[in-house]
């Protein structure tokens, strides 16, 4: 037996490494949806108020915006969930992956991350371009918003196809403009009303929560300064910790001079509001058709992020097997990016309607929010049982519990009264996404129960005696089986039933190829050992739930590793074509397990199988998903047959 790796994959951009040009970038790629919160946040804070403006409004939201930046992105995510990285990658499936023991438990609060996350995936680039066009009634009052912001989606998911690396140079000077922009704004203000830094003083917030009316429900307004503090860790493998964390230094002052800026403006304007948006009321009159054009370039770039880290979530997903296999495609040469075309436009299709039935970002706010909140306390949760697991001391990890599960639950309450104003919507598309991973997941737990193994060892001689017998035609030179067993001396039984009992199949050679999909998202190695040289040589390839699934390429790439070293010879089996040194065929066998209802499972059993069939009519074939060449590959079926006692046997009359 050896191990090998195979050859390198094109890896394109690596911005890994901290660097001048990898901080830019970040800021193109991480930063797109927590960078574009001050489009909406003040607006929705004090849409949502009392219906007046004053000193309590003002310094106490400001209070609890600047201490939720600190406790919630700051503390929970820069110092401490990005520490838990899967060699360099990050994300509530890559977290799940270096869980070493893979509970159920641990597999639901993924799944409901998973789907949380994916839910906010509609609602995010809907209110953050929607909010960015709006700034063009206040030059043109009568301006089509909805129409333009449809214009937009409908060219963004278009170009998706063709990978983001044409413009994706640009994302990052970019935001640095519009960083800039937010504090030079922002600045503008406080210049004029510096007193409001005195918001900075946590007694405000606690002031604010507790005196103002309906101030613990103005939470769920305050929570969307910090709603994409998730992608920082979701986008952890494409930017790098250090990276990230420098970056945030520039990104949170900017962030917070803008925030302050804008209640500064409130302060000295408390009653010139009249349903402006304070974001674009802050600029200069000569300034605002530039700040409108750069605010609409950083809402494109924070829905391109958000689109993406779609495609990123749901790949991983189908790699570790909580999604059923779905067409996925690498069209650029950027490390780690894929498109997935149903994805694409399912997204495409639900932000469009977000848009036509919500029409203005103050209806969306009501329903943002909600969802991204479940995401937060489920990445607590399993980065809890994460640390736990590693021993690391429990004074560290039960304050960290508490303390955050405390901040994320008072925001999740404060974010219930979202429901009834459309958090009903991400709701329901975080639970038909978790549905779906559910039956997936632990559909594939229940069909693998019955799975039976049998020793290879006692089916040596009889393959020995096949490959010899001349009275069974031959079926192909290579066979070439994908088997499950994780043993090197154990395969499938249906395997062993597929070879000698559903019409017994021939060959010279008889491969067993495992491809094992491990928790190292990067591994890309294999392994081979001649367990019958010449008849019968087991491969394993072990392939990071980040490599692309291309088996035929791979296994092509093993064959032509072993014809180098001798160690077998590929020339076809019929005398006439061997001649004249033609290759021999091969044929890719898969089986496909059936369960045959005639045997009683348990109600949960049987609801787990009703949403994996829901599920599979999702999925492509396992030809398509592994990237087999289809004219020489085929799916067999045979049913998974459960022992059970009959308590009564039919009687013959």
């Amino acid at each position: 037996m050896k191990i090998l790796s195979l050859k390198e994959r094109p890896g394109g951009l690596d911005i890994n490494r901290f660097s001048l040009a990898g901080l830019v970038i970040t800021l193109g790629i991480v930063y797109g949806d927590l960078g574009t919160s001050p489009l909406y946040t003040m607006k929705a804070i004090v849409g949502g108020g009392a219906g007046r403006i004053d000193q309590l409004l003002i310094y106490g939201s400001l209070s609890c915006v600047f201490w939720t930046l600190t406790l919630q992105t700051t503390v929970k995510y820069i110092l401490i969930t990005l520490r838990a990285d899967n060699k360099g990658e990050g994300g509530v499936f890559a977290l799940f992956a270096l869980i070493r023991k893979k509970s159920p438990r641990a597999a639901i609060l993924t799944m409901i991350g998973g789907a949380a996350l994916l839910a906010d995936g509609v609602i995010t680039p809907s209110i953050t371009v929607t909010s960015s066009i709006e700034g063009l009634r206040m030059v043109v009052p009568e301006a089509p918003v909805v129409p333009v912001v449809l214009i937009i989606f409908a060219l963004l998911f278009f170009f998706q196809q063709f990978g983001t690396n044409i413009v994706g140079g640009s994302f990052g000077p970019i935001m640095v403009i519009w960083f800039l922009m937010l504090g030079a704004a922002g600045t503008n203000q406080l210049i004029r009303h510096p007193e409001i830094f005195a918001a900075v003083n946590p007694v405000y917030a606690v002031r604010f929560l507790t005196e103002y009316p309906g101030g613990f429900i103005l939470l769920g307004a305050v929570f969307l300064c910090t709603t994409g503090a998730e992608a920082l860790y979701s986008d952890l493998g494409h930017c790098g910790r250090e990276n990230i964390r420098i970056s945030w230094i520039f990104v949170k002052a900017m962030l917070l001079l803008n925030y302050f800026g804008q209640g500064a403006w409130l302060m000295l304007n408390p009653q010139s509001l009249a349903g402006q948006n304070p974001f674009f009321s802050i600029f200069p009159g000569w300034f605002l058709i530039p700040g409108i054009i750069i605010a609409t370039a950083a809402a494109i770039i924070a829905s391109q992020a958000v689109i993406t880290g779609s495609f990123t979530l749901i790949s991983e997903a189908v790699s570790l097997n909580f999604w059923p296999k779905i067409r996925i495609l690498f069209p650029a040469a950027l490390k780690g990016q894929v498109y997935l075309p149903f994805v694409n436009w399912f997204l495409w299709i639900m932000c469009s309607i977000v848009v036509i039935a919500f029409r203005e970002s103050s209806n969306m706010e009501a329903a943002y929010g909600l969802a991204i909140t479940i995401a937060m306390i489920m990445t607590t949760m399993l980065l809890s049982y994460y640390l736990y697991q590693r021993k690391t001391s429990r004074r560290f990890v039960f304050p960290v519990l508490i303390v955050f599960l405390a901040i994320e639950g008072t925001f999740l309450i404060a974010n219930l009264h979202k429901f009834w104003h459309g958090g009903w919507l991400t709701l329901l598309l975080a639970t038909i996404y978790f549905l779906v991973m559910c039956g997936w997941y632990f559909g594939r737990k229940i069909k693998n129960r019955y799975i039976t193994f049998s020793r290879l060892t006692d089916y040596l001689p009889m393959i020995t005696d096949l490959v010899r017998d001349q009275t069974i035609p031959r079926t192909a030179t290579n066979l070439v089986y994908l088997i499950k067993a994780n043993h090197k001396d154990q395969v499938e039984s249906k395997v062993m039933y597929s070879i000698f009992y559903k019409q017994p199949k021939k060959a010279e050679t008889y491969w067993l190829l495992h491809v094992d999909r491990v928790d190292d998202p990067y591994r890309f190695d294999y392994e081979v050992e001649h367990i019958l040289p010449g008849i019968l040589v087991r491969i394993d390839l072990h392939l990071g739930f980040k490599v692309e699934p291309r088996i035929n390429l791979y296994f092509k790439e093993v064959l032509e590793d072993l014809v180098s070293t001798g160690e077998i010879a590929l020339f076809s089996s019929f005398s006439s074509l061997k001649k004249h040194n033609f290759p021999g065929d091969f044929v890719f066998i898969l089986i496909e397990r059936i369960m045959i209802r005639d045997f009683k499972l348990s109600r949960w059993e049987n609801i787990i199988l009703a949403l994996n069939a829901v599920a599979s009519r999702l999925s492509i074939s396992e030809i398509k998903a592994l990237n087999l060449d289809p004219t020489n590959s085929m799916v067999e079926q045979v049913p998974i047959i459960i022992d059970r006692k009959i308590p009564v046997r039919i009687k013959r009359i």
